[in-house]
């Protein structure tokens, strides 16, 4: 097990500003990185599915607009001219599969388009592993819609790893099944690349959030299911 430690409090470097946009932009997870990015002085495309019921989320640093994580020529449109994207929708009205396969297909087209470099997205710990080969979603006893949500994720890194080019350096993030939106920030996480990390198994949204900035900032990992916990 790959397993780092990262705590934002003992950071003496500043980062370049960078422009960064968010699809998903109104979930918690969505806000908590936006949030985050304009803290470090980083400029954030909100994208939302309605803007009119979001717009608490414009201000200064923020600019909302309304797109689509699953449409190539709103992604590429939307894009252009940022430096990296946080994809943290996700639609619970269409069969995960169908959603997270169109959004990869329409993510990996528009960036490259665009010529965006640096991808994140959200993964689910159920498809990481326990030990070789085994996943938390391959259990007996695991509940059969679980499996059939987390296997939306298993066909977005499927498909992220078949049809990306070099020209995206993307990147899946995976919080633990606790993810807590109202846990205070601690400034802390730990990371494993492809299982479980050892440990609480839990995650507030705000470190989440300071874990994929620092990927953004400074990236270190690649191609992988990155998992993140406290």
């Amino acid at each position: 097990m790959d397993i780092e430690s990262s705590n934002s409090n003992s950071r003496d470097d500043k980062s370049t500003s960078v422009r960064i946009a968010v699809f998903g932009a109104g979930g918690r997870v969505g806000r908590a990185a936006v949030a985050e990015a304009v803290a470090r002085g980083h400029r954030v495309t909100a994208v939302v599915r309605d803007p009119a019921v979001h717009g608490d989320l414009e201000g200064e640093g923020v600019a909302l607009v309304r797109g689509d994580a699953t449409d190539a020529a709103s992604v590429a449109a939307l894009a252009a001219g940022h430096d990296a994207v946080v994809h943290a929708a996700a639609r619970l009205d269409v069969p995960s599969e169908e959603y997270f396969t169109a959004a990869a297909k329409a993510l990996v087209a528009g960036l490259t388009e665009a010529k965006v470099r640096r991808l994140l997205t959200l993964g689910i710990a159920t498809t990481l592993e326990t030990a070789p080969g085994v996943r938390l979603m391959d259990a007996p006893e695991f509940p059969e819609a679980w499996r059939a949500f987390a296997q939306g994720h298993v066909a977005e890194f499927e498909l992220l790893a078949a049809e990306a080019g070099p020209e995206l350096d993307w990147l899946m993030v995976v919080p633990p099944l606790d993810l807590n939106a109202e846990a205070e920030r601690t400034g802390a996480y730990r990371t494993a690349v492809g299982t479980v990390v050892e440990g609480p198994g839990r995650i507030g949204h705000a470190d989440l959030a300071l874990a994929l900035l620092d990927e953004i900032e400074r990236p270190r990992h690649s191609r992988v299911q990155l998992a993140v916990s406290l």
